[in-house]
This record gives C-alpha cells, structure tokens and sequence, in this order.
C-alpha cells in the first residue's frame, strides 16, 4: 500500500461509546466496529466492520478490506488446553452458589466456572467444600 491510498483517519473512544471519522466524515453510524493494527514501519491498518443498518449509498474511490471475524476455536481449545481438570473440580465444588440439584449440576457448574475464568474472573483461593 503506498502513501497515494492512505485515508486520514480520527477514532475518539472511551468506556461506553467511540467515534470513527474517515477524512473529515464521521462514519460512526455507519459501522458496527473496527479494528485497527500497525507493525512498527507500516502505516496503520483500519478494518471496518459496516453496520447491517447502514445504508448501501458510497460514491468515490475506496481500498477495500473485507473484515471477517476470527475464529474463536483456536483460543478457546489453547484456554481449555490450560485448564488442570483436578483445580476445575476443586474451584466447582467449593461453590455452592453454582450448585442447584438440578441434573447435569456438575457439568453446568464447571462450565459456568469456565465462563467466568475465561472473562478473567480468577480466584485462586479454594474455600473449604463443607458448609459451616
């Protein structure tokens, strides 16, 4: 990509919201998304995720990068890879706000636990399985 088809672009972002303006327009209305990446003595890449409520009107000259989301598998057999089965089920049966006495509580409990870790909610603290 030479220096003739790069776009100026501004992306304001905070904790709830952000803005994308693609050489002077705000476009934020019109995306559901991006991702933008750079390797050091490149210029940066932005990929736009377009919004299925955006309207199909576009006049002008446009590089044109398909964003396609990433397959999830990979990460998420390298984080069950990780997992020590025996630390599963010593976390699961020390929660007692995941146990129910429904069927298959076991199973649900340790992938509701699974959920949790992989949202980094981590505790290495094991409380003691008995009720007091």
């Amino acid at each position: 990509m030479d220096d003739e088809q790069l776009r100026q672009v501004r992306i304001t972002a905070d904790q709830a919201a952000s803005t994308v303006v693609l050489d002077g327009r705000d476009i934020s209305r019109q995306i559901s998304g991006y991702q933008l990446s750079q390797r050091t003595g490149l210029p940066a890449v932005l990929v736009l995720y377009l919004s299925p409520l955006a309207k199909d009107d576009f006049e002008g000259l446009a590089h044109v990068v398909v964003g396609d989301p990433p397959d999830p598998g990979p990460a998420a057999a390298a984080f069950l890879g990780a997992i020590d089965a025996g630390e599963l089920e010593r976390h699961v049966l020390a929660r007692y706000d995941l146990m129910d006495g429904g069927p298959n509580e076991l199973t649900r409990a340790m992938l509701q636990l699974l959920q949790e870790w992989a949202q980094g909610k981590w505790s290495s603290e094991v409380t003691d399985a008995v009720p007091q």
